[in-house]
């Protein structure tokens, strides 16, 4: 990610990344030694700090990411295969994979796709989020920033 040509991360988004990557602008990792899997939290178990919810957070996240290429996967058997296309045509593949999934999903009826519920975005923060880019200390105070906010809202926060 650190090449002239790696991975261009827009401002104001992120990827979620795991304990391997740092804390840096565009990649959030979970919080390390830190209960993170969401079999951890099973039962009774409920977060006991702001740096626990924002890894079962992160962790719910990840698994819906995983699902999704993996619905992707089944649907598409292409994405399922050792590509031999060039790198711009297997993104221009996927992308129309989920354009060709998301009309599938809206004007056929499919019993093995549930119906998507509808989610109201929460206000987004400005992109910059008045973090230097590559100042990897701000960026971990940032997370635990928005650990926190989500810690004093966990009432409002859906899991």
């Amino acid at each position: 990610m650190s090449r002239h040509d790696g991975i261009n991360i827009p401002d104001g988004k992120f990827y979620l990344g795991d304990a391997d990557y740092a804390c840096r602008r565009g990649v959030l990792p979970p919080f390390m030694k830190t209960r993170y899997h969401l079999n951890e939290f099973a039962g009774r178990n409920y977060p006991m700090t702001p740096r626990e919810l924002f890894n079962i957070i992160h962790s719910s996240l990840r698994v819906t990411v995983e699902r999704t290429f993996g619905a992707l996967k089944n649907r598409f058997k292409i994405l399922d295969q050792k590509s031999f296309h060039p790198y711009p045509t297997q993104v221009k593949l996927v992308l129309a994979c989920c354009i060709i999934h998301n009309w599938i999903l809206q004007w056929v009826v499919d019993e093995f796709v549930p119906e998507e519920e509808d989610v109201t975005p929460n206000d987004v923060i400005s992109s910059d989020h008045g973090v230097e880019a590559f100042d990897k200390e701000a960026w971990k105070n940032k997370r635990l920033e928005w650990a926190q906010a989500m810690w004093d809202n966990r009432g409002q926060t859906r899991i």
